[in-house]
């Protein structure tokens, strides 16, 4: 293989990773930032006690263990009224509610509303929700 297309293919892996890495490091929207109220479609996969279910449901929506949280859980380390989902210009943003044992977005503890996304994972307790599908009501 001749050096000089070795080069030029390595700056191009190089310039596509830098791509790439420039998508992921967007930053999240906080709720402050956005505008309207709109109504959105989502879905979470649920992984409660090992097991799993589908959620789907229309945010803007509360999570939590009370009867009349629109996604009810029964992990006894979520609260009552552990977190909401909050819409804004057809985006959702996670809030927690001053729950006991707070909510995390991808790991790291919320202090205020972060934007979701799909493939995002919103742990509540011990409970894992992870986001498939974000889709405005039409």
């Amino acid at each position: 293989m001749n050096p000089a297309h070795a080069r030029i293919g390595s700056l191009e892996i190089v310039a596509a990773l830098f791509a790439v890495a420039i998508v992921a490091a967007r930053p999240r929207l906080r709720a402050a930032d956005a505008g309207l109220l709109s109504p959105v479609e989502t879905v979470f996969r649920v992984v409660e006690f090992g097991r799993e279910r589908t959620f789907e449901g229309t945010a803007p929506l509360v999570i939590g263990r009370d009867r009349a949280a629109q996604l009810v859980l029964t992990d006894p380390e979520v609260s009552r009224r552990h977190a909401r989902l909050e819409t804004h210009d057809a985006t959702v943003f996670v809030r927690d509610l001053g729950s006991s044992n707070g909510t995390f977005l991808n790991g790291r503890r919320l202090t205020g509303a972060l934007e979701l996304r799909e493939g995002d994972t919103v742990d509540v307790g011990t409970t894992r929700l992870i986001v498939e599908k974000l889709r405005p009501w039409t």
